[in-house]
């Protein structure tokens, strides 16, 4: 049984009730991303300060749950989500705090704002104690974040949201590395290419049963350009790529061959690309697609940030 969409009475507490409008579900790729960034600071030898470490990665997943608050309020204000019956909760179709009555547009966008303006705060912070250069990655991230889903750029709409998810992925993973080693590196990048390729899978799929809504709402991303049957072949598209970026990658040195240990969720993937195909245009039979790329993003990464961290604290040359 689907879980039951929040509403008022389900939800009294208002500090559980700010904390699940985050949407934290989703966050978990967050998490996964800052690990490949410590990761690829321990790999290159660096010592981790826990305080350094513990602040942006926290403050990477506040600039997450804002986000995903403020794509909530964009996503009420364009109508989509309002109108969304083929949603497959909690994976699409929004939060539904606000369709829902738990928060109005107002409350969300005030909470949105307040949330990435302590990421904004904790940058400042992390540039005094690591490098003032750390702003040429926050900024862009934050831009990203905004630019997704708000007026006048609403770059989904634009076909430009993969784009979108894969940089501002990517640049987690180059932020938390840069904060503990104080410079630009080619690793964190290298690293983080995969996953954020599959990250990118996560919202390419999860926009087959939002495709009826976002069309009538003239959200103009690719599944909705495409059509969900010729759409569905974009999946292979990015996971394929994602592999084989990490192949490559492994080829040419920048990455040691037991990353390819990752290589381990093309199963997972090949399962959720071939159940899209089948599925593309029944939103309900998309639920374990939705699930197994979810899955595919965070062991991928998590399995690649154990590959570059755990012979240095094992000790192993």
């Amino acid at each position: 049984m689907p879980p039951a969409e929040p509403t008022p009475a389900l939800l009294t507490n208002p500090w559980r009730l700010y904390f699940l409008a985050l949407r934290p579900q989703f966050l978990t790729v967050t998490l996964t991303g800052a690990m490949i960034g410590l990761a690829s600071s321990v790999a290159s030898g660096v010592s981790l300060d826990p305080v350094r470490a513990s602040v942006s990665v926290c403050f990477a997943l506040v600039a997450h749950g804002g986000v995903n608050v403020l794509n909530d309020y964009y996503d009420e204000l364009n109508g989509t989500d309002r109108i969304n019956t083929d949603r497959v909760f909690p994976f699409t179709g929004g939060s539904r705090f606000i369709q829902n009555g738990l928060l109005t547009p107002r409350e969300t966008l005030l909470f949105g704002t307040v949330l990435m303006a302590l990421v904004v705060v904790a940058g400042l912070c992390l540039m005094m104690v690591s490098n003032p250069t750390l702003v040429w990655i926050g900024a862009p991230g934050i831009v990203i974040g905004w630019a997704y889903s708000a007026p006048p750029l609403g770059l989904n709409s634009r076909g430009l949201g993969e784009l979108c998810v894969a940089a501002g992925f990517s640049l987690i993973v180059i932020g938390i590395d840069f904060v503990q080693r104080g410079a630009f590196s080619a690793l964190p990048l290298v690293a983080a290419i995969p996953y954020a390729l599959l990250v990118t899978a996560i919202l390419y799929v999860n926009q087959f049963p939002d495709y009826q809504a976002d069309k009538a709402a003239g959200k103009g991303h690719w599944v909705v350009r495409l059509g969900p049957a010729r759409a569905s072949w974009g999946y292979a598209a990015i996971t394929g790529t994602a592999y084989s970026f990490l192949i490559l990658q492994v080829m040419l040195g920048n990455l040691p061959a037991r990353c390819l240990i990752a290589l381990a969720t093309v199963p997972v993937s090949a399962a959720a690309g071939r159940a899209l195909l089948r599925n593309a245009g029944q939103p309900k039979e998309l639920v374990g697609a939705i699930k197994s790329t979810i899955v595919a993003a965070n062991l991928n990464g998590l399995l690649i940030a154990g590959a570059l961290a755990l012979p240095q604290f094992l000790g192993w040359n």
